[in-house]
């Protein structure tokens, strides 16, 4: 197995070319929490002809479900929501430039098809571990859509946040090939 590589968001473009699926990541650096509504609130600034609230080109994109912090900490639980729920609009924003995808499940055929095709990366990350996940995350800012609460967009410092690649630029998907082992290994 593969050691673990520190990597910084943004992530650079040639730092995404060794980013295999199956290769563990530890984020440090700026990445947003987005999910769905917040999705839909800048695909239609898009249709509009409007700036989006943040520069995607080049980001990490969280799919967080954050609760409240409390007292002496920076965020509460902070685990990986559904990616498929962003399936619809992620395919736009990593054409946009947007570099990296950290949540939970697999992805739709569009989103690994633009994956590979804008050399992006889709990163999963544990559901359940959201606690453990927190200790990661140094700072919380509030950057677009606060009147989403749990749902508004979040930049996040985070230090040494562990995720997994799932999907590469090669079109190797971690999900498919953890059912091939399976079929094999029941046989």
């Amino acid at each position: 197995m593969m050691d673990t590589l520190h990597i910084t968001s943004p992530i650079e473009a040639e730092v995404i070319e060794k980013l295999t699926t199956g290769t563990r990541v530890l984020i440090s650096g700026i990445i947003y929490s987005a999910r769905d509504a917040a999705h839909q609130r800048l695909i239609q600034a898009l249709d509009r002809g409007e700036k989006l609230p943040v520069d995607l080109s080049g980001q990490t994109l969280y799919y967080m479900g954050p609760s409240p912090a409390r007292p002496g900490t920076v965020t509460g639980s902070a685990g990986p929501t559904t990616s498929r729920r962003m399936d619809i609009y992620t395919p736009r924003l990593i054409a946009l430039g947007l570099r990296a995808m950290i949540g939970k499940g697999s992805r739709s055929p569009a989103v690994r098809e633009a994956i590979t095709k804008y050399k992006a990366v889709y990163l999963a990350t544990t559901g359940g571990a959201g606690a453990l996940l927190a200790r990661s995350i140094k700072r919380v800012e509030t950057i677009a859509y606060e009147d989403l609460g749990a749902e508004a967009i979040l930049e996040l410092r985070v230090e040494d946040f562990p995720a997994i690649v799932a999907n590469d630029i090669y079109g190797e998907d971690l999900f498919e090939q953890g059912k091939a082992k399976y079929q094999r290994e029941r046989k």
